[in-house]
Parts: C-alpha cells; structure tokens; sequence
C-alpha cells in the first residue's frame, strides 16, 4: 500500500442542481461529494464499484457527522481525502476533508462503515483478499496524526457563568 498519506480523490464540479435557495450547495450534496470521493477510496480497499454485482457485498454507512466550514458555488471544482482512522473484521472509521480547488477546506466529515453481505442482508467480516486491502490501508495510514475533528461532540457551547 502506498498511501502513508490521506487518499485525495479526483476534481468533483458542484452542479447546477445541488445549488439551493441561498446560492450556495445545499447540505445534502455536501454529502454526496463526501460519498463520491469515499467511492474512490473504497477502491484501495477492495471496494469497487464491481464489488456489490460480481461478489454480493458491499459497504453501508452506519454514521456520517459533516461539520460545514465554508460554501462552494455552482461551478466550483472540489476534491475530498480519505484517511482511514480505524478498522476491525466487519467496521472501518474513517475521516475526510472536503478541498476547493483553490486549497482551502470547505467541509469535513467522519464516518463509521460496515462490511455488508447482502445475501442478509447483515453485517460480516469481510474476505481475505479485502481484509488484507482494509489492513494495508489502515497501516499505511497509522502514522498519520489523528484530525482535531474526530470524536468531537455535537451540541451547544456555553460559556462558564
């Protein structure tokens, strides 16, 4: 594996329909960026686009938290990175940052997969070809400091007294 830093996705374009009444991207397409830029890291761990069709399994997401920090506008070029945090047998934790073309961040996020056989369907350990993919991932990206962002509460912040 050769990925010892987060994984960045190709160049996304905000569309013309994800623009909501405000001019800028509505909230769920911030989602579907995050979700298109996971399916090209999901690649490096076995899970291609082929995988749901030739093997019966696939990934569902058990939790996404997304913090928005600043628009994107139709038009605007994005890419996401992926940094796989943790993974087990059947679950991998993962973190990502959504990137304007210019460099600054826009939004990040962090999730919770689960490994899905969809005979089920249900939660189940993933097949060795895969497990050793999700493990060589989780390695190579072992070394890399954990985001500020990880594990943070959600809720309102009072000040003392």
């Amino acid at each position: 594996m050769t990925t010892a830093t987060p994984f960045m996705s190709s160049d996304m374009e905000v569309l013309p329909e994800w623009i909501d009444y405000n001019g800028h991207l509505n909230m769920a397409y911030y989602n579907v960026l995050f979700d298109h830029g996971a399916d090209q890291a999901f690649e490096l761990m076995g899970f291609g686009p082929d995988y749901a069709a030739k093997r019966k399994m696939t990934t569902y997401t058990a939790e996404f938290h997304v913090r928005y920090l600043r628009e994107v506008h139709q038009g605007d070029k994005v890419r996401v990175a992926f940094q796989l945090l943790d993974a087990d047998e059947k679950r991998f934790h993962f973190c990502q940052w959504l990137y304007h073309e210019d460099g600054w961040l826009s939004a990040t996020g962090e999730g919770l997969g689960l490994h899905i056989d969809m005979s089920g369907p249900r939660v189940a350990p993933y097949p060795p070809d895969v497990a050793e993919k999700v493990m060589a991932l989780k390695q190579a990206h072992a070394g890399l400091p954990k985001p500020d962002f990880v594990g943070q509460p959600i809720g309102i912040r009072r000040k003392d007294g």
